[in-house]
């Protein structure tokens, strides 16, 4: 299953997101980040290297830009708010059956929107970071049991 999550800027939230997912090893599937405004070739945000760092989870990041090609690629399209998967439906109405936000996948009950660490300090980058595995975990439950 290839596996592409989407946020704003590429350089904290889809990033995160896809180490995580990366460092489980499951079997069959790949994946990659991208994001609606992102700068080609940036690096991830500092915090957000320092979490995983501190987590131990291994990554491999330089920012894109959310493209043709990965939308065709990918088999689930993961965004990390609403806004970001009206925006990628209104660009690429046939992604549709394919794009949720994380939250509705994996835990519908809940708000849509993954919180922005953006410009906070380590502390917030952990939040987001718990927040994030929390739904990884979930996703991975979905995608090894076919939930």
């Amino acid at each position: 299953m290839n596996i592409y999550f989407v946020c704003t800027g590429n350089t904290c939230r889809s990033p995160m997101a896809a180490a995580i997912l990366k460092n489980k090893n499951i079997p069959d599937s790949e994946v990659r980040s991208a994001g609606i405004y992102a700068l080609e070739g940036g690096e991830m945000s500092e915090n957000s290297r320092a979490v995983l760092l501190q987590e131990n989870i291994p990554y491999d990041h330089l920012s894109r830009q959310v493209n043709a090609a990965d939308i065709e690629w990918a088999d689930l399209i993961l965004t990390m708010t609403l806004a970001h998967k009206e925006m990628i439906i209104r660009a690429y109405p046939e992604a549709k059956p394919r794009t949720y936000t994380l939250k509705e996948y994996t835990a519908p009950y809940s708000s849509q929107d993954v919180f922005d660490p953006f410009g906070g300090d380590l502390n917030t980058y952990k939040q987001t970071y718990q927040e994030l595995k929390r739904l990884i975990d979930e996703l991975e439950t979905k995608i090894t049991e076919g939930v």
